[in-house]
């Protein structure tokens, strides 16, 4: 089994290179929100939980997000692995994430890190928002306090992932395919 999270800021191209990764290397993709959806989408005990919280404009305990990751990754037992999208955000999520798969006998093999200079990301958001009809992509002081709102809070999962030797830097700079060629050549030493 190999589990990877691929981790980046806003506008690093983790959404492009998730597909690309998925569809070379046959991982399932465990996307946080869409678990969060479909939970709740399903009225499944979980989920009704969750929807109860969100309702009340808070955000999911982690218990129960680890909760959901845990029924998917039993659900999805014979997939050859996993990349782990939006999660964990915190190092308190990281360190459930370790202990879960730890009890199902499974463990992240790597972080790949695309790293992608702040005007490099801004032009990117600002692009992106000329099309995806996100607003929070057509302001740029809105995408320079996401930007900084990521290094204050979840750069600590590549500190506490660090202390592992798990974390790989990837430059995040420069064609879609030459990323990607990147992210294929530290996934295919590690398989």
């Amino acid at each position: 089994m190999f589990n990877l999270i691929l981790f980046g800021p806003p506008g690093s191209g983790k959404g492009t290179q998730s597909e690309k990764i998925i569809e070379k290397f046959g991982l399932f993709h465990l996307s946080t929100g869409d678990l969060l959806r479909s939970q709740i989408s399903f009225q499944t005990p979980l989920g009704l939980e969750a929807k109860k919280i969100m309702d009340r404009g808070h955000l999911v305990p982690d218990e129960v997000v680890v909760g959901m990751i845990s029924t998917a990754l039993d659900e999805n037992s014979q997939a050859k692995g996993f990349l782990f999208d939006g999660f964990p955000r915190t190092a308190a999520q990281a360190e459930s994430l370790d202990k879960l798969l730890e009890f199902k006998q499974q463990s992240i093999a790597v972080m790949l890190a695309l790293d992608v200079s702040e005007p490099e990301l801004i032009k990117r958001l600002l692009k992106r928002g000329e099309t995806s009809g996100r607003s929070d992509d057509t302001n740029e002081e809105i995408i320079a306090a996401r930007v900084a709102e990521y290094k204050n809070k979840t750069e600590a999962v590549a500190d506490y992932y660090r202390q592992t030797n798990k974390v790989v830097m990837i430059a995040g700079e420069g064609t879609v395919e030459d990323i990607f060629e990147r992210l294929s050549n530290e996934i295919k030493s590690r398989l």
